[in-house]
């Protein structure tokens, strides 16, 4: 281009002579001053297109670097968090319908209705955090939700059941505080040591990693000293789980102090015998307690439990199937201080059509165990009792069984005066979630 018009004026300035004869010094000097500053000019313009197709050049790159960034945005399967209250929240909880007769020696017989109702609440605050909140029937005692139908269609209570906050300390690790679920492992679920319904109050350590556990509770059976029987006990419990060709065995050892010499039972009338659930009570005075009308009584031993449990799982053809023991021995009294059971269980009821059969022989001793916490449908409840216990469940759905429970039982064996003890338990049950 520069060429180009370089040559036009030169051709211009040499055929302008030529028509005009001559051409003066200051003429050819302008001429030169104007091909000059046309050159200038054009090399400015080329400066100026070269930075503009620059600039195009860096605005197509960084529009396709952006357009690239899109399209990984849109291909990435990033999680849109759209969580809610109602997605941290979860509820819980059961219905059951009993019908019971118990056949007491030395009693008349006994008929009764029963309801059970159990609702639970559970809210992640945060990760590693959890609260819960639970109401269920019943009234004060520990081990029991149940409500006796009658009083002519009167309100029933409802109680606090559940109220505990669950931190998870570090993987696997669970730290629990306040009214909870019993964190201690139960071999076949039977209730030698502990109530499936009492629910603990204090401190709990759960912790479990690849085969092992380890739970440590620390339990307040009263917390205000201002009372004389204020208690506070405490457990720890390590078990382990392997396999044996097709077998599945759990198995572990307990250690609880649960310190009650001198102190009076923390829930019921400390002058009744029956409020020690079948512990040996004495009177201040040395006495067997109820030998004085009205006289408080204490209990006369420290319960310094050692436990050893276990458990093997296998199927027989279809048909799950679990056997277990349980043995507990009071190292502060000299006799009455052992306690064992052994049982199984054959099927589940996890689906319509599905039943499980339920067996074990028990036998707690006196001052084997703290009667307070124990089963308290066994032999009516407490120590001192030994028996046979049978039950039959029936899933009608994945979320309503049938059952029946049979105890075939004697109680008073410290005595000597044993006396038999039959309970039958006709359940239907509802569970939800």
């Amino acid at each position: 281009m520069k060429r180009f018009l370089f040559l036009l004026l030169a051709v211009n300035g040499i055929a302008v002579p030529c028509a005009n004869g001559a051409v003066s010094d200051e003429d050819i000097e302008q001429l030169r001053e104007q091909i000059a500053a046309l050159s200038q000019r054009l090399e400015e313009l080329a400066a100026e297109n070269a930075d503009l197709r620059r600039a195009q050049d860096q605005a197509s790159t960084a529009i396709a670097d952006v357009q690239t960034s899109v399209a990984k945005v849109q291909e990435a399967d990033f999680p849109v968090s759209q969580e809610s209250w109602s997605d941290r929240v979860a509820l819980n909880g059961d219905f059951r319908y009993r019908y019971e007769r118990i056949d007491a020696e030395g009693s008349s017989s006994r008929r009764r209705n029963r309801i059970r109702a159990r609702t639970n609440i559970n809210a992640d605050v945060a990760d590693d955090i959890q609260v819960g909140f639970g109401l269920a029937t019943g009234g004060d005692d520990p081990v029991s939700t149940n409500q006796t139908l009658g009083g002519g269609g009167s309100s029933k209570e409802v109680v606090l059941n559940l109220a505990y906050v669950d931190w998870e300390a570090a993987d696997g690790l669970h730290v629990l505080a306040g009214k909870f679920s019993n964190p201690l492992m139960k071999a076949g679920g039977q209730g030698l040591m502990w109530d499936g319904d009492w629910t603990p109050e204090g401190l709990a350590l759960k912790y479990k990693r690849d085969r092992y556990f380890i739970n440590v509770l620390t339990s307040y059976l009263e917390s205000d000293s201002s009372k004389s029987n204020d208690s506070l006990s405490w457990g720890a419990q390590f078990g382990a789980s392997g396999q044996v060709g097709a077998v599945n065995l759990t198995g572990g050892l307990s250690y609880y102090s649960i310190k009650t010499q001198g102190k009076s039972t923390t829930y019921g009338d400390p002058a009744d015998p029956g409020d020690y659930f079948g512990n040996t009570a004495i009177q201040d005075n040395g006495l067997a307690c109820g030998t004085t009308l009205d006289a408080n009584c204490v209990y006369r031993y420290d319960y310094l439990l050692t436990e050893v449990f276990g458990e093997a799982a296998f199927d027989i053809g279809d048909w799950p199937t679990l056997v277990f023991f349980d043995y507990v021995s009071n190292s502060d009294p000299s006799e009455n201080d052992t306690g064992w059971a052994l049982g199984t269980k054959i099927g589940q009821t996890k689906d319509r059509g599905q039943m499980q059969f339920t067996y074990y022989y028990s036998d707690k001793e006196a001052d084997s165990t703290l009667g307070l916490v124990t089963d308290s449908d066994f032999g009516g409840g407490g120590t001192d009792t030994k028996g046979h216990f049978l039950q039959f469940n029936y899933g009608v759905s994945k979320s309503w069984v049938i059952g029946a429970q049979y105890f075939i039982n004697e109680t008073d064996l410290a005595s000597g005066n044993k006396r038999d003890y039959d309970r039958l338990m006709i359940d239907l049950q509802w569970k939800w979630k």
